[in-house]
């Protein structure tokens, strides 16, 4: 086994997860012809996935094109619209007008001069994001981040998507099965044998008999059948930082089929935690994240349809779904011949949407850095399970972020999240260090960063963070240059909306028409 080639890769679990991995493995390992490597899905017929995850990053713009999607196909069949970053509303103090945005365009001039330092000494007033971004005026005011003759997957204005999350686990699993060669099989696990090594050496099935695989992906979900259950890594608790641990979660139809759709995730904050609005073609999907610990389900249903109210909902409201998860993530991701994606690795909670993002990183890195024998896989799990707990550690200092800076103070919800002892010693850090500089690359040094030094620019200064530059000012801090940055963003912007069309118009042109291919 140690020096034979791997010729076989089993992935437990549908859903996004499974078939985003499963998609990405056989695009680099198995679609070609002569390729030695076989990818199959093996997922129950019984589990249904949870439909929920509707909000994607600009990454996913890459994951699509590496597996051969069509864009065009993508729209028509996901119910997919466009998303350029996300709102938050109501999260510095709960006071009218109280929003500010995270969009997916870095900072024009972002890294050339030091902008939030001349944005704080000569434009106070002004919201840094608009100060120093188009896209939140392209938000605003409902445009799509490209024109009509711009090929997929290309961008004027750098975007992710929103989709349907049941029917894009049901598009990807047609594309793997009918132009990957991914081998499907539906039945249910029943046992899992091991070899002498403790390498799971088959999968026991009801019809399909004994399964066996050189390498098995765990993408069964909070139950991590294999990693979790099998081999007993536990989770590691993370509800001592992030405290939300439960969802409702509705669907809303508009209230004509030529109502705006908006163009960025809109995070209303609350009492108790905060509701996702996600706007798709057909419906919104919307959503009210809380922590059980400091809100009843009576009172979650309650926010959520005045929320509902508030936003023009008039007619029956309906009945929400309820999610419950515990956040957290794995002591290890990969052991022996399994490794897990998705949330048999960890789940956080969905404030921007970074669940489906690790699991295109997990996927990208596993193809990218496949083993070929037995003999590799230990150093590859290695490197692997360094990576992620990283990553995992950056996404919780990011969501964590939000809650600290938040000066609310209607619940104990809000009192208790900016608490030190919830705090990571490592955020505690870096708001030091931001005190005195903006975050910057060198806070931030891996080169692939979940999130980018831009991003925590965006969060700090949107909700009001203060950094003391001194007295005086550096020389490298070209106050010129980032005056000529601020008036290209405003020509920019300018320009931007008078050229790009509104969502709906450029998704109902591809619904008709299609988007040319690159």
């Amino acid at each position: 086994m140690s020096i034979q080639e791997l010729q076989h890769i089993v992935i437990v679990g549908g859903g996004s997860a499974g078939w985003l991995t499963a998609g990405v493995l056989a695009a680099e390992h198995s679609a070609h012809a002569g390729a030695r490597l076989r990818v199959t899905l093996l997922e129950s017929p019984d589990v249904a996935p949870i439909g929920v995850g509707e909000g994607t990053w600009p990454s996913m713009r890459d994951t699509l094109a590496r597996i051969g999607v069509s864009e065009t196909d993508f729209f028509r069949q996901c119910d997919a619209s466009f998303k350029q970053g996300s709102r938050f509303n109501a999260w510095v103090d709960g006071s009218e007008g109280d929003h500010y945005f995270h969009p997916f365009v870095v900072p024009q001039g972002y890294g050339e001069a030091n902008l939030a330092a001349r944005w704080r000494q000569a434009h106070p007033d002004a919201a840094f994001a608009d100060l120093v971004c188009y896209q939140p005026q392209l938000c605003l005011h409902g445009r799509a981040p490209k024109q009509a003759g711009t090929p997929e997957f290309a961008a004027v204005s750098n975007y992710g998507y929103h989709l349907d999350a049941g029917k894009f686990g049901t598009f990807l699993r047609r594309h793997c099965t009918d132009r990957l060669r991914v081998r499907h099989i539906t039945d249910h696990v029943t046992a899992v044998t091991s070899r002498d090594n403790g390498d799971i050496a088959a999968l026991q099935t009801r019809r399909h008999g004994a399964i066996e695989a050189d390498l098995f992906i765990d993408c069964t979900g909070s139950q991590s059948l294999l990693l979790g259950q099998h081999f007993g890594v536990p989770l590691l608790p993370q509800q001592h930082i992030l405290f939300n641990d439960s969802a409702m979660a509705l669907q809303q139809a508009y209230p004509d089929d030529q109502a705006p759709i908006a163009s960025q995730t809109v995070s209303t904050a609350q009492a108790h935690g905060w509701i996702w609005d996600i706007g798709l073609p057909t419906r919104r999907g919307i959503g009210y994240v809380y922590s059980g610990a400091h809100c009843s389900d009576e009172q979650a249903v309650n926010a959520l349809h005045a929320y509902l109210r508030r936003t023009g909902s008039q007619h029956d409201l309906p009945t929400p779904r309820k999610l419950s998860f515990q956040p957290g993530y794995r002591e290890r991701f990969w052991v022996g011949n399994c490794v897990a994606i998705g949330q048999a690795a960890g789940f956080l909670e969905p404030l921007e949407a970074s669940a489906l993002a690790m699991v295109e990183l997990s996927a990208a890195m596993l193809a990218d850095a496949m083993p070929a024998n037995r003999a590799a896989m230990d150093i590859a799990a290695q490197r692997f399970n360094e990576a992620f707990r990283y990553r995992w550690e950056r996404v919780i200092d990011f969501l964590k972020l939000h809650y600290v800076l938040s000066r609310r103070d209607d619940s104990s919800y809000w009192r208790e999240n900016r608490e030190a002892g919830s705090i990571p010693l490592r955020l505690q850090e870096l708001l030091q260090l931001w005190r005195h500089q903006p975050p910057s690359r060198y806070d931030l040094q891996r080169i692939e960063e979940v999130f980018p030094a831009a991003s925590y620019q965006y969060i700090l200064y949107g909700m009001g963070f203060e950094t003391d530059y001194g007295d005086g000012r550096r020389r490298s801090d070209r106050p010129e240059l980032a005056d000529a940055c601020f008036a290209e963003t405003q020509e920019l912007t300018r320009r931007m909306l008078a050229g790009l069309p509104g969502n709906r118009e450029l998704i109902a042109h591809i619904q008709r028409h299609g988007l040319a291919r690159r």
